[in-house]
Order: structure tokens, then C-alpha cells, then sequence
């Protein structure tokens, strides 16, 4: 793979420390966790922003509930279709403009769609903005490779996706009482210039990268470069998790509203969305998510992210609120751990074309939460919040498949080795 075309650029920060990459501690590290940190709130704000509201857009526009979770699909799945090219983009113009220009799209985007007149209109809208925000997140992950020290990433990749978590929770929170208050298109109103500001302060505080080489645009060097990638096998299981994690995650969280504004629950819009606080635990765990590693591994990690995960959908079966919400408590815990250690690991297993690494892992992930949120939705149609929790609870037996997978593997390779060496 030539370097400079395959993602080499993004190898230096792995491979050699200098004073010049950024480690707790220093002012430059702070502007940049807080930088990212506002753009990881605007990312999960703008591409989630109908999910809470899913219920009002049925009432308002007269449509069913799978209908109107293609506002959130669109968007997501988008975005997993133009994270690789525009991760590639990224390799030649840099990961600082990129995110800049995405951003800027996204959030150009989100002021018109409380406009939409028709849903028709909405969800192309919402696939334009899933799209815009897909240059963020893989570019995101090769700057903090190329310009974090090497055992400060999982922390730093932690704090961007616990922004993801503030950014989600707020964009609810906030959509769910303006739309109690003023209806649903002033909650997206909302939304678009709560990132606007987001944006603004991204732009302002995200230190000049340092470590950054720009490469060439060459198809078949990034054809090569991603057959690479999934030839790798850790790097394809880790693909398949993130996939499944989100597949539970977005099919819980575009359900939920609808089956909290039902009997026996029969919550107002802005109570539901108030609800979406439960992200806070989410921001923990993914925060967390370096000290897991670091004391169970990071196959002990994902199987303490898919218990939870577990125990959550369980408990969010019963008609007790309380105990739902302690559900969704375990669920948004299980989700943020399991993320963060499967894209940090990502950046770590990946030698080359870290960007491209981060693309296919990004493309997976949303892929899921597309599948997800459409699939949970006619789960929930044709079965109710059952049918809906079974799926969830196939795609963490499936995690939990390849992870003893990917465990047995590496004990068939570790008993390789003497062998191996005996015979030279």
C-alpha cells in the first residue's frame, strides 16, 4: 500500500511520540477534548433530532410510525454510505477542514428542515444532513490518532463519544418540550441553532493539526487500502459489534416514545423527552470506557457492555416506569461502554489508513442504527415493545458470539506460538 495514498499520515502519531502530540494535562488538550466534545453534541443532536418527536410527526403529517422513523433512518443511513469517500476527502484536504465544511452543511441543513412541508420532503432533507455530518466521526477518530498520545487515545475517543451522548440527550430533551409547547417543527428549529452554536465553538477552540500529511485521492489505492482493512479479522469482528450495538440502541430509542405515550404509560411529549436524561449514564460509561480496558481487557470490557445491555431490555419489559427507566439506564450504559471500546480498539488495531479504518467502522455502526430503528419499528407495529426487545436481544447474543469467537481465536493463536518457535 503506497503511503501516501493508503492513510500513512495517520501512523505517526502511533508509532512516535513527541512533545508536539497532545496529552492530558496541557492547554492545547483541553481546547481540543471540549472542541470535539461540542462537535460530538452537535453530530448526535442534528442526526437524532426526530427520533424523540417521532410520535408528533405521525400525529402531524397522518402517518404510521414506521413511516416516520425513516426520518431517523435517512439520516443515518446517509450517513454510513458517505463516511468512507468523504473520510477518503479527508486524507487530502485534512481532518480539521473537513469537519469544518460537514459541520457547516449539517447544520445549514437543519435550519431548513422545520420547514419540510411533507414527509417526503423531510426525510430527503434528513439524508442531506446524514450525509453532511458523515465527514465528522471517522475524521474525528484519525485526528485524535494522529494527534493524541498513544496512551491518552482511548480516553480522549471517550470524551468525543460522550459528547455524542450530551448531544443526544440535549437535542431530546430540548425537542420534547418545545414541541409540547410549540409543536414539533419549532423543536427542529431548535435544535438547528443549538448547533449552530456548537459548531461556532468547534471551529473556535479545535487546535491546527500537527501531525497530518495530506495523500493522494487515488480509487484504487483506497479499494486496496479497504480490502486490507477487511481482511483483518479483529478489525471485521469489531465492524460486526459496533453494527450490533447500535442495532439495539436505535431500535430502543425510536421505539420508546411511541410505546411511553400509550397505555399504561400515557406520557406527554415534553415528560418523554425529559426521559432521554438517562444519556447522562452513557456519557459516563463511554468516559469510562479506558479504565475498563485497561482492568478487564478489551474482551472483558465487551462482555460487561452486553450483560447490561442485557439486563436493561429485560427490565424495560415490565409496566412499572420505574422500572423501565432503570431499563433504559443499563441499556444506554451497556451501548456507550461497548461503542467507545470498539472504535478506540479500531484505531488502535488499524496500521495504516487509520481514517478508512474508522470509515467502515462508522459505516457498520450506522447501518445498524438504520436497521435498527426500521426493524424495531415494525417489530413494535406487528408485536409491540416484545417484538422489540427480542431484537435487541438477537443482536446481543450476536455480539456475544463473536466476542467468545474472537476470544477462542486468540487462545488457538497464543498456543501457535510455541509450536511455532520449537519448530525453528
Amino acid at each position: 500500500m503506497p503511503p501516501a495514498s493508503t492513510g500513512a499520515s495517520t501512523t505517526v502519531g502511533a508509532s512516535t511520540t513527541s512533545p508536539l502530540h497532545l496529552a492530558p494535562g496541557q492547554a492545547r488538550y483541553r481546547r481540543m477534548s471540549f472542541a470535539l466534545f461540542a462537535a460530538g453534541v452537535a453530530t448526535f443532536a442534528l442526526l437524532y433530532s426526530t427520533q424523540a418527536l417521532l410520535p408528533a410527526i405521525s400525529a402531524g403529517l397522518g402517518v404510521s410510525a414506521g413511516q416516520a422513523s425513516w426520518t431517523v433512518s435517512a439520516a443515518t443511513g446517509a450517513l454510513a454510505l458517505c463516511v468512507l469517500p468523504l473520510s477518503a476527502l479527508s486524507e487530502r484536504f485534512g481532518r480539521v477542514r473537513l469537519m469544518t465544511v460537514s459541520l457547516a452543511v449539517a447544520v445549514a441543513v437543519g435550519l431548513l428542515i422545520p420547514f419540510a412541508p411533507s414527509l417526503g420532503w423531510l426525510v430527503a432533507l434528513r439524508a442531506v444532513q446524514g450525509a453532511a455530518l458523515a465527514g465528522l466521526p471517522a475524521s474525528a477518530m484519525a485526528y485524535l490518532a494522529e494527534e493524541v498520545r498513544p496512551k491518552a487515545l482511548v480516553g480522549a475517543i471517550g470524551l468525543f463519544v460522550a459528547g455524542n451522548s450530551i448531544g443526544g440527550m440535549s437535542g431530546r430533551i430540548v425537542t420534547g418540550w418545545v414541541a409540547q409547547l410549540w409543536g414539533w417543527r419549532a423543536a427542529l428549529a431548535t435544535v438547528g441553532v443549538m448547533a449552530l452554536v456548537c459548531a461556532v465553538v468547534f471551529r473556535l477552540l479545535l487546535p491546527k493539526a500537527r501531525h497530518f500529511t495530506p495523500g493522494s485521492l487515488d480509487p484504487r489505492a483506497l479499494a486496496r487500502t479497504v480490502r486490507g482493512h477487511l481482511a483483518d479479522p479483529l478489525l471485521v469482528r469489531l465492524y460486526a459489534i459496533g453494527a450490533l450495538f447500535m442495532t439495539v440502541f436505535g431500535a430502543v430509542y425510536t421505539v420508546i416514545g411511541y410505546r411511553l405515550v400509550e397505555a399504561p404509560f400515557g406520557l406527554p411529549q415534553g415528560v418523554i423527552g425529559s426521559i432521554f436524561l438517562v444519556y447522562l449514564v452513557g456519557t459516563v460509561s463511554s468516559a469510562a470506557a479506558g479504565t475498563l480496558v485497561a482492568r478487564l481487557g478489551r474482551r472483558g470490557a465487551f462482555y460487561l457492555a452486553v450483560s447490561v445491555t442485557a439486563a436493561g431490555l429485560l427490565l424495560s419489559l415490565s409496566e412499572d416506569l420505574a422500572v423501565v427507566l432503570a431499563g433504559l439506564v443499563l441499556i444506554t450504559a451497556g451501548f456507550f461502554a461497548g461503542h467507545a471500546v470498539a472504535s478506540s480498539s479500531v484505531s488502535r488495531t488499524a496500521k495504516t489508513g487509520r481514517a478508512q479504518a474508522s470509515a467502515l467502522y462508522q459505516s457498520a455502526y450506522y447501518l445498524g442504527s438504520s436497521a435498527g430503528g426500521t426493524l424495531g419499528a415494525i417489530a413494535f407495529h406487528n408485536g409491540g415493545w416484545a417484538s422489540t426487545v427480542l431484537l435487541g436481544l438477537l443482536a446481543v447474543l450476536g455480539v456475544v458470539s463473536i466476542t467468545l469467537y474472537g476470544t477462542r481465536a486468540a487462545r488457538a493463536e497464543r498456543r501457535l506460538v510455541p509450536v511455532t518457535a520449537t519448530a525453528r
